[in-house]
């Protein structure tokens, strides 16, 4: 007997009774569909963060002040160690050969009123190497300059939410906002970034040289800086230069060996990273659970499957008076239960795929189908119907032909 005569009588088969043979299907169905879900907004998940990590910039160390472990979080004015100076930001351009650039930044906020609108926003102070560090694009006009800088020009760069709360559509590159009372020329419009991993709007700000913000928004005597963000050379560079930097601050700060730091070197790659490893182990966990579910398809397929060999006993004994042989029985039932595990493997497999798309959309998230996943669980599924229909299959190949012809 040819196997398409086999695959023929096996379709037969399934088809005599269509409702429970979805009903069967139903389990490989939902498992299917379940690990493809899972695995595909697990993925979309590890983008999204990925994304909101690569918005902060690109092989980007934040180096803020912090107080030692054991003190009070207030410092005196003789307690310049705490502090993070414009010196130490020189020193680690000039010193620390693994950054490519690196800024102070001062924090802010105000009121900001342009004609009959007014914006409230944060306010961060920078130099002239801001974007390059954080990778950020210009919309429209240009950046400040070294020499606004140097001078405390009273020049800004707006982002997108603040253009648009107090300029609409309108081009407000070269027009005058007002700010504490001051008026500051807008040379600048910021390409939109989103939001930021912290969920925060990532276009709600202004920039503005970080001198200006201390001299003339913070009315600052003694400068001071929030914090510095620099860029690495690569990506590979920056343990590196975490490494460089804290020894370099360390030793300007006079913090003796087994004294804690007086400030705190992040790491953005790390931070991706351990992002990373954890939505994967979540992925595979999720994918893991969903799986268990295909499991429960397949031992109801076993079971339909015996159901199936109890009822068509004396069919079998009359295959096998005429002449059938039990490969050919084993053979016969193996391939219903593998096509019933197929049918739903392609059902489970176009579900799937619609579900992690819509419950994606509604979620917000990136929506990436794995092809792997879902060629594996298809594969996954036809594994399950040789596995769980080899059982009932052997039991009609065992089948004495004498004893299934009298079976009633």
């Amino acid at each position: 007997m040819k196997f398409r005569d086999i695959a023929h009588i096996a379709f037969r088969a399934l088809g005599k009774n269509k409702i429970q043979t979805l009903l069967t299907t139903l389990g490989i169905v939902i498992g299917v569909s379940a690990v493809i879900a899972m695995v595909s907004l697990g993925q979309g998940a590890s983008k999204l963060v990925q994304d909101q990590i690569a918005s902060m910039g690109t092989n980007v160390l934040q180096i803020m002040p912090m107080a030692p472990r054991g003190t009070s979080g207030a410092r005196g004015t003789s307690d310049q160690s705490v502090a993070l100076t414009e010196a130490d930001v020189e020193a680690i351009k000039d010193e620390v050969p693994t950054i490519a650039a690196i800024t102070p930044v001062v924090n802010s906020s105000a009121q900001f009123i342009s004609g009959n609108q007014n914006w409230q926003t944060r306010i961060e102070g920078a130099n002239e190497h801001y974007l390059e560090i954080r990778d950020w694009k210009l919309d429209q006009g240009s950046f400040f300059t070294d020499s606004d800088v140097r001078s405390s020009a009273r020049v800004v760069v707006l982002g997108k939410t603040v253009a648009l709360n107090l300029f609409g559509d309108s081009d407000p590159v070269g027009q005058t906002v007002r700010v504490r009372n001051m008026p500051f020329q807008i040379v600048g419009v910021l390409a939109a970034k989103g939001q930021s991993a912290l969920g925060t709007d990532q276009d709600d700000v202004a920039m503005s040289p970080y001198t200006t913000v201390q001299r003339k928004l913070q009315g600052q005597t003694i400068l001071s800086i929030s914090r510095a963000s620099a860029s690495a050379v690569s990506a590979d560079a920056t343990s590196l230069a975490q490494a460089q930097i804290t020894d370099l601050l360390r030793q300007r700060h006079k913090i003796r060996q087994g004294q804690p730091d007086d400030f705190r070197v992040n790491n953005l790659t790390d931070v991706a990273d351990a992002a990373q490893q954890t939505t994967l182990v979540m992925t595979l966990l999720l994918g893991s659970i969903a799986a268990v579910s295909l499991i429960v398809g397949g031992i109801g397929i076993m079971n339909i499957m015996l159901v199936s060999v109890t009822e068509r006993t004396r069919e079998i004994g009359i295959r096998m008076a005429i002449g059938s042989r039990g490969s050919y029985i084993r053979l016969q039932f193996l391939t219903e239960s593998v096509m019933l595990c197929a049918f739903g493997g392609v059902v489970g497999v176009l579900f799937g795929a619609v579900l992690s798309v819509v419950v994606a959309r509604l979620l917000g998230w990136p929506s990436l189908i794995s092809v792997q996943a879902a060629a594996i669980a298809f594969s996954f599924a036809a594994a399950t119907g040789i596995f769980f229909g080899y059982y009932p299959a052997g039991k009609a190949a065992s089948l004495d032909p004498i004893e299934a012809l009298r079976y009633e």
